[in-house]
């Protein structure tokens, strides 16, 4: 049986963190989406990053590269979609695991605390259902043979409705309860993966990259840098006697972070003229 401790008071902090993984999760959607309709490029930092970076080397470009795909957040299922042949089967099969994870999520929470369409009566005294019950657009759809559910809403809508349940939002027409800590550690624990897989196919998943150049200032080798849910960084070898116009790190390595990656980018790329042109 299941008792009232079953259920959290409050949001606790693993409902926290797990809007925190659904929130990144939505930010991220339109950069994989992106991301698909791209070749990937063993380079550093990840191609979704570099947008501005790269315009300022666009004539180091190959004319492939100069063909850009615009960020898209789409609304259907990337499973029901219409889109063009994927450059980056890696970023798909992302996304779709991602989809597939989230919706199925949002289905077992929605048997679990969501309320059943109420009924009423028509003239005759026959219990039907109440249509404006069970269009509320609150309410979490299942998917049917001949429709999608909530489904059609993307899976942004999945990600919001799934930490309005965590959170336990508040419910004016009693339509939900409140989650039980079993679910809540499913949803915690599902959110978490579907980062996780999101910012891997995006390269923003803590990894370093030694870059090919070595650094403008000093001639020291050059790395890259991600992190969840962060901005990419690059850091110099040489430490502090590197004469980078740079702060150094804790470690006292001069590091490239946010605008300054467009001075490193051009001091980067008026090298390779140099180069070509010696």
């Amino acid at each position: 049986m299941t008792t009232a401790l079953d259920y959290p008071l409050t949001p606790s902090p693993l409902a926290y963190r797990a809007d925190d993984d659904l929130a990144a999760v939505r930010e991220q959607w339109g950069d994989l989406l992106t991301a698909i309709g791209q070749r990937p490029l063993p380079t550093w930092p990840p191609r979704e990053r570099r947008g501005y970076l790269d315009q300022l080397a666009a004539d180091d470009r190959t004319e492939d590269d100069e063909q850009t795909v615009e960020p898209v957040v789409g609304r259907l299922p990337l499973t029901i979609r219409e889109h063009p042949a994927p450059l980056n089967l890696d970023a798909l099969d992302a996304a779709v695991e991602v989809e597939r994870a989230l919706f199925g999520l949002a289905d077992r929470v929605a048997e679990q605390v969501q309320r059943s369409v109420r009924t009423v009566r028509d003239g005759r005294g026959r219990h039907l259902t109440d249509p404006d019950d069970a269009a509320d657009p609150a309410r979490w759809q299942y998917q049917a043979p001949t429709s999608p559910g909530s489904r059609a809403y993307g899976l942004h809508w999945a990600a919001v409705w799934i930490a309005g349940r965590v959170l336990d939002e508040d419910d004016v027409g009693g339509l939900f309860t409140s989650m039980p800590a079993r679910l809540l550690d499913e949803v915690a624990a599902t959110a978490r993966t579907a980062r996780r897989t999101v910012e891997r196919a995006l390269g923003r998943d803590g990894r370093t990259t030694d870059l090919a150049e070595p650094c403008p200032w000093c001639g020291g080798q050059l790395a890259g840098h991600t992190r969840p849910g962060g901005e990419p960084g690059v850091t110099c070898s040489t430490g502090p006697d590197c004469t980078a116009p740079v702060e150094t790190d804790r470690r006292g390595r001069r590091t490239w972070k946010a605008a300054e990656l467009v001075d490193l980018w051009v001091a980067l790329d008026a090298a390779r003229r140099r180069t070509a042109e010696a």
